[in-house]
């Protein structure tokens, strides 16, 4: 008996975390498979009223707007080229950083985590005159350059944890057998850090794929609108009532993808998480 409370409360504790972060979730569900007029009259209840399959049409409708297309097609090539970009140039600060001495080290990642930090509202303003000036406002560079600004000291941080932890015998044991010390760092060093280099690529398109304030401050038309900042101007043919209906369902399917990533890789992130906090 002594045993039963601790666990049932446990029990009851994690019930009550789920439904606290999935309650959300379902609710946004039970809106995009639902019609305009259900929404307009008020019904009641997660479930629509006409119908679960009456409602797959608020998402062929969605997928059918051109607008939405093209914020899906700029959220995915903006989120990648960010990515790549980032975690390349993040593994080979993190690298310096983890294995050479040099001064000011340490004020590197301290600055390099309060960059990570900064507020984002403060900079929209500045960035959004230097980009018209130098005309990159409304442009994928416009985007990537602010997403590369955050993501790439975030990327520098976990990764230099995990160059720490490798041993710097097998660098030594590699160039000792005639490797060069690019080679040695791209055959031996990099694949012993693959789970840091994959956590600090998945953070990195985590913030450009969910970016809102850059994403609506600096840009004015579908030519590199991501998705985010996209649906918010998704207004259908009346401006004044907003299609709730649809907003759901565009925001359904701009989520698939997140989540898509988070089932396949959720061991990889775990891992790569995990792994870097803890030093041996």
């Amino acid at each position: 008996m002594s045993r039963f409370w601790p666990r049932f409360g446990m029990v009851v504790g994690i019930i009550l975390i789920l439904i606290w972060c999935l309650l959300p979730v379902v609710w946004i569900l039970s809106l995009s498979f639902k019609s305009e007029d259900s929404i307009i009259n008020g019904n009641p209840g997660f479930l629509p009223s006409e119908g679960t399959f009456a409602g797959w049409d608020n998402y062929v409708g969605v997928w059918e707007n051109d607008q939405f297309r093209r914020a899906i097609l700029n959220s995915i090539g903006i989120s990648l080229i960010a990515t790549v970009l980032s975690v390349a140039l993040a593994t080979l600060a993190a690298y310096a950083i983890a294995r050479l001495d040099f001064k000011g080290k340490r004020w590197v990642l301290s600055i390099a985590l309060a960059i990570a930090m900064f507020p984002v509202v403060s900079l929209v303003g500045p960035l959004f005159d230097m980009w018209r000036a130098f005309g990159l406002y409304d442009t994928w560079p416009g985007l990537i350059i602010p997403y590369m600004s955050f993501t790439l000291p975030l990327a520098i941080w976990t990764l230099s944890a995990f160059f720490r932890e490798i041993p710097w015998e097998m660098e030594q044991a590699a160039q000792v057998d005639g490797a060069t010390s690019w080679q040695a760092f791209r055959k031996v060093i990099v694949p012993l850090a693959a789970p840091g280099v994959f956590t600090a690529a998945i953070l990195t398109f985590f913030f450009a794929w969910n970016d809102f304030v850059f994403g609506i401050s600096l840009t004015s038309t579908e030519a590199a609108r991501p998705i985010p900042a996209s649906l918010s101007f998704f207004v259908g043919s009346d401006p004044f009532n907003r299609p709730a209906s649809l907003l759901a369902a565009g925001a359904v399917l701009a989520t698939i993808p997140v989540v898509v990533i988070v089932l396949l890789f959720q061991r990889k992130i775990v891992a790569g998480l995990t792994s870097g906090a803890v030093k041996g």
